[in-house]
C-alpha cells in the first residue's frame, strides 16, 4: 500500500479548526477534493507533517500547535501604509483583510488594524497565527513526484 511521502502529490478532504472547535476552512460535502504537494509549502510543516505516512482511504484528526503552524503572532509585522495603496471605493475598516504583492512578487495577507489621518495600520502577521489548530483529514489519492 503506498504511503505519502515528502514531494508527493495527494489529493485530499480536509477541516481545519481552531482548537476551540471553530471552522476556518475546509472542503465542503461533494467539492473536489483539495490537492497539495507534500513539502513544497502548500502547508505550514506542522500540517504537512500530518500527511506522511498516510494511505489512501485513511483518516485522521491532529492537534497542531502555533509554532508548528503559521507561528506566533509577530507585533513587529505592523506597518502604517498610505491610504492610497488601498482601492479609492474601499471603505476601510478594522478586521478587513487585503492581499499585497511584495516588492519581491510573492503574495502576503494583510489585515487593517487601524485607519487614521496619517495612514493605515495593517499588520502582516498570518491570521491563523498564534493559534493552535486541528487538522481533520480524509486522503483520497496519493500521485507521483
Amino acid at each position: 500500500m503506498e504511503r505519502i511521502q515528502a514531494g508527493a502529490r495527494v489529493a485530499l478532504r480536509f477541516t481545519l479548526s481552531l482548537a476551540d472547535g471553530t471552522r476556518v476552512e475546509g472542503t465542503a460535502p461533494g467539492e473536489a477534493p483539495w490537492e497539495v504537494v507534500v513539502g513544497r509549502g502548500d502547508l505550514p510543516p506542522g500540517l504537512d507533517r500530518c500527511l506522511v505516512g498516510l494511505a489512501v482511504g485513511e483518516r485522521g484528526r491532529y492537534f497542531v500547535a502555533a509554532a508548528d503552524a503559521y507561528g506566533e503572532r509577530d507585533e513587529g509585522a505592523r506597518e502604517i501604509l498610505p491610504r492610497t495603496d488601498f482601492p479609492v471605493d474601499v471603505d476601510l475598516i478594522p478586521g478587513m483583510a487585503f492581499s499585497f504583492t511584495l516588492p519581491d512578487g510573492r503574495e502576503a495577507m494583510g489585515q487593517v488594524m487601524a485607519v487614521t489621518e496619517g495612514g493605515v495600520e495593517v499588520d502582516f502577521t498570518h491570521p491563523l497565527a498564534g493559534h493552535d489548530l486541528v487538522f481533520e483529514v480524509d486522503i483520497v489519492a496519493i500521485g507521483g513526484r
